[in-house]
């Protein structure tokens, strides 16, 4: 854990080092931090509250396993007293947000990609029984591309649902963020994956015009106007039947008007890397538990092993030659 200098202390549960705090998330802090049992740099989210709503919420969230190349779900978790933190896989490129933030609005060619990457993450996500509940930009994860091809992944389940899920808010109510929540959803309807259809068209408006939802008014002209005002038509029942079908759409209006031959641009968008390079944690720092540094011993000790056996080798070589000799 962190303690009170910001220095790197033991780490959660023996296994996970917080290192430096990367972002925040809908139920809490999330830290750069490091995998003393499988020596590698995750993302763990801190837990910030222990009432049991949020508990409920992150049992719930930390059980999602939906593999996906366009989905961060968790992958572990730890407790260690009141302190709970479940990890995920460490995506260095930011947020939509972040992009857009830098850039403003994107090329159309560039927007189509990443909503066609979102598509595709709702699908696996909808096809789990789960609706994500808060598509917005800054749940949006970027790995590093360059000037290349963007590679978008949905983060941040914390408010997510199942369809069939008890209710976590008593009173009826909005869940997710205002602008990018459905008019149904806002109101408080019962979770349904139309909600994060909306919240997709809106964040496509977005992505090609950089005004926020409260601020649009309409759909942007272009090839992808029709998709985009059926995606957030009012009424749930003229939005697509599913991520899927928007999907079919989505590639149809590419294969159309050559969307999908995505090229870089030199002054196009670049997601670069944006926490940069972290110190490996040291045993003598960072209190690594005694079974890390059991197995940095034995290493050692293994290799001076096997250099003081080849030696014994050569040298029994060398007096064979000259008895032979």
């Amino acid at each position: 854990m962190i303690d009170s200098s910001g220095t790197p202390g033991a780490p959660v549960a023996g296994r996970y080092v917080l290192v430096d705090r990367i972002g925040a998330g809908a139920m809490g802090s999330v830290w750069r931090a490091y995998d003393v049992r499988t020596q590698a740099w995750v993302a763990a989210k801190v837990l910030t509250q222990t009432n049991s709503a949020m508990l409920l919420r992150f049992v719930r969230e930390q059980g999602l396993r939906i593999r996906h190349p366009h989905v961060v779900a968790p992958t572990g978790w730890a407790a260690d007293d009141d302190v709970v933190v479940f990890t995920m896989d460490l995506v260095r490129g930011g947020t939509v947000a972040d992009l857009l933030a830098e850039h403003g609005p994107l090329p159309t060619e560039y927007a189509a990609v990443l909503l066609d990457q979102l598509l595709q993450a709702l699908c696996a996500v909808h096809a789990a029984g789960v609706v994500h509940r808060d598509v917005k930009p800054a749940n949006l994860l970027l790995e590093v591309t360059g000037r290349a091809r963007p590679h978008l992944r949905l983060g941040d389940f914390g408010v997510a649902a199942t369809t069939d899920a008890v209710r976590l808010t008593s009173v009826p109510g909005m869940v997710g963020t205002e602008g990018y929540a459905s008019p149904e959803q806002a109101a408080g309807a019962p979770p349904d994956p139309s909600h994060d259809l909306y919240a997709a068209g809106r964040v496509a408006i977005q992505l090609l015009t950089g005004v926020p939802p409260l601020l649009q008014r309409g759909v942007p002209e272009g090839p992808l106007a029709p998709l985009l005002a059926s995606l957030t038509a009012t009424d749930p029942a003229d939005r697509p039947r599913s991520a899927a079908d928007a999907q079919r759409r989505l590639l149809l209006i590419g294969a159309e008007h050559s969307l999908g031959g995505f090229r870089p641009r030199p002054d196009g968008p670049e997601v670069h890397d944006r926490l940069g390079e972290a110190s490996m944690p040291l045993r003598q720092s960072l209190a690594l538990p005694e079974a890390a540094a059991r197995r940095t011993r034995s290493s050692a000790q293994v290799l001076t092993a096997a250099a003081c056996f080849a030696s014994a080798i050569a040298l029994c070589a060398v007096a064979l030659t000259r008895l032979l000799g």
